[in-house]
């Protein structure tokens, strides 16, 4: 259910979840260096960060969903040559937990959408199938999550974030 344009913060609208950070029951964030090695680490924090609120059993979906928000910022969002000083990370990763939710969410420095925008058979994915050697990441997403979306970031912080929503029993 992944989206793009003037759909892209719908479930948040809806409340899905609420859109004060500060609102969430938990929540943890860590910088991600400009390196593959970054998806191993984020992986890391992901287990252990679920391990300490007691959701350890979500790790398997939730590692995959983060693995690809991860890798997708780092091989699509990256400039190719990467600034001397980066004032910001280039990556950060966030996890936040509501009752009821937990949402995963890949900030980086790119404003371009996530994925292609939605073609004629109205699948945001080149390959619908998930059958493609590449390319297959947020066909992923969509799978494992309930809903994700993206959206631009304003005033100084530039770039987008991209989320991932798992509904918590």
């Amino acid at each position: 259910m992944g989206m793009n344009g003037s759909t892209m913060l719908e479930p948040l609208r809806r409340g899905l979840p609420p859109s004060d950070p500060a609102r969430a029951s938990n929540s943890a964030s860590c910088s991600l260096p400009p390196r593959y090695e970054a998806v191993r680490g984020a992986r890391h924090f992901t287990r252990s960060t679920l391990g300490s609120w007691e959701l350890a059993e979500r790790f398997d979906d939730v590692a995959l969903v983060v693995s690809e928000l991860v890798t997708n910022a780092l091989r699509h969002a990256l400039p190719d040559e990467p600034a001397a000083d980066f004032q910001d990370p280039p990556v950060r990763l966030h996890l936040m937990r509501w009752p009821g939710r937990l949402v995963c969410a890949v900030r980086d420095p790119s404003p371009e959408s996530p994925g292609p925008s939605f073609d004629g058979d109205g699948s945001p994915f080149p390959d619908p199938r998930g059958t493609a050697e590449s390319g297959r990441g947020l066909f992923l997403v969509d799978s494992f999550s309930d809903t994700w979306g993206w959206h631009p970031l304003a005033g100084a912080l530039h770039g987008k974030v991209v989320w991932a929503l798992f509904r918590l029993g």
